[in-house]
């Protein structure tokens, strides 16, 4: 994986976690175009942090 490469990744994990922190519902705005704006990922990378985020969620809700 490259330098760049790399960067992207963490954020996306950065944004996914941000977002499994922050439901959807408490947000003001669309989460796309906010995950967007906000960690400056493109649209396949903002639908990937938002399966970060549900991974996250459902990992959280597994514990007992």
């Amino acid at each position: 994986m490259t330098g760049l490469d790399h960067e992207h990744s963490e954020a996306i994990d950065l944004a996914g976690r941000w977002l499994a922190q922050n439901p959807r519902d408490r947000l003001a705005e669309p989460v796309i175009p906010l995950l967007r704006q906000r960690f400056g990922l493109s649209l396949a990378e903002s639908v990937e942090a938002c399966r970060v985020a549900a991974k996250i969620r459902e990992a959280a809700d597994a514990k007992p």
